[in-house]
């Protein structure tokens, strides 16, 4: 699989943080070995974020200097990453707190085995992604958590409602039963979702599956915003908390009692208290834990 280029002028981005985002299914023999060869790598280039190492790849997001984050994507390379599905974008703060490198049996946990690339469906370009958005025969399907597409989607995209990725498939197996001649086509933050879920049609019985090559941000990376079919901001699970097109940091804040991502009105709303609560969850959480959140953000608060 070909990566699509960032495009990137790294002048432009030299005062951020570098932001990389990275993923790619490869087999795994040592696992364990891998997961220290790269902890070992990142804590010395100082990287920020998360990297997950299974079996069956890597997957992750980590944010450092410009030398850094080049020696780093180097350095995946010569560990034999040479196919990644690979996206760089900028931020003017460090995204992230600390680093972390989990080993874990998937680096997106879906829960049913699939095999993917092998049995993944056909990608689709960003630019080629219009055309199926405007198709009436084609179902599209926003494979991400509820809180995510609640940010932004695709104009006309199903929203299955779901909370996790391991919701997806019994969502599919009663949503999309009897569909199995249907053209779909699925998309998700960066792609790594739906090489698992186009799999998962393919393996139920589904031929004609198609998606969106680099997922949401490579779309808002490569597309013009006024050719866009995008509507809203795209959540990313790190500071930033959304992008909007050319992967520029978007107005999103999200609460951090919840994990919902805010727009501007909506921290306007009276139960809406930094890092407390917010209008989604201030009736779930008793006045003792809103205390001790607000013990919490006033700490954090100290600290910058």
């Amino acid at each position: 699989m070909a990566a699509i280029a960032p495009v990137i002028n790294p002048s432009e981005l030299q005062p951020a943080w570098i932001v990389a985002a990275l993923y790619q299914f490869r087999a795994v023999p040592d696992a364990a070995a891998l997961r220290e060869h790269l902890l070992e790598i990142a804590s010395r280039l100082s990287l920020c974020g998360t990297l997950i190492v299974a079996p069956e790849g890597i997957n992750g997001t980590l944010a450092g200097s410009r030398e850094a984050v080049s020696e780093w994507h180097t350095a995946l390379i010569a560990a034999g990453f040479t196919g990644m599905e690979y996206k760089e974008s900028a931020s003017a703060e460090q995204p992230f707190k600390r680093l972390k490198v989990r080993l874990k049996r998937e680096i997106v946990t879906m829960g049913v085995p699939v095999t993917p690339p092998e049995e993944a469906g056909r990608y689709v370009t960003p630019t080629e992604w219009n055309a199926l958005l405007q198709d009436p025969d084609v179902l599209v399907i926003d494979t991400r958590n509820r809180y995510e597409v609640k940010a932004g989607t695709f104009q006309g995209a199903v929203n299955p409602e779901i909370d996790s990725f391991r919701e997806f498939p019994a969502w599919a197996d009663e949503q999309l039963r009897g569909q199995e001649g249907k053209r779909i086509a699925m998309f998700c933050t960066g792609g790594i979702r739906c090489e698992k879920s186009t799999s998962l049609l393919r393996q139920r019985g589904f031929t004609d599956v198609l998606h969106l090559q680099g997922g949401i941000l490579g779309y808002l990376e490569h597309v013009q915003s006024d050719q866009s079919l995008w509507n809203g901001e795209c959540f990313v699970f790190d500071g930033r908390v959304t992008v909007r097109h050319g992967l520029e940091v978007g107005g999103g804040e999200m609460c951090h009692s919840c994990g919902w991502p805010l727009t501007a009105e909506e921290t306007q709303h009276a139960h809406f208290e930094r890092g407390v609560s917010c209008e989604h969850c201030h009736a779930q959480t008793t006045d003792k834990q809103k205390q001790q959140f607000r013990d919490r953000q006033r700490q954090m608060d100290e600290r910058v």
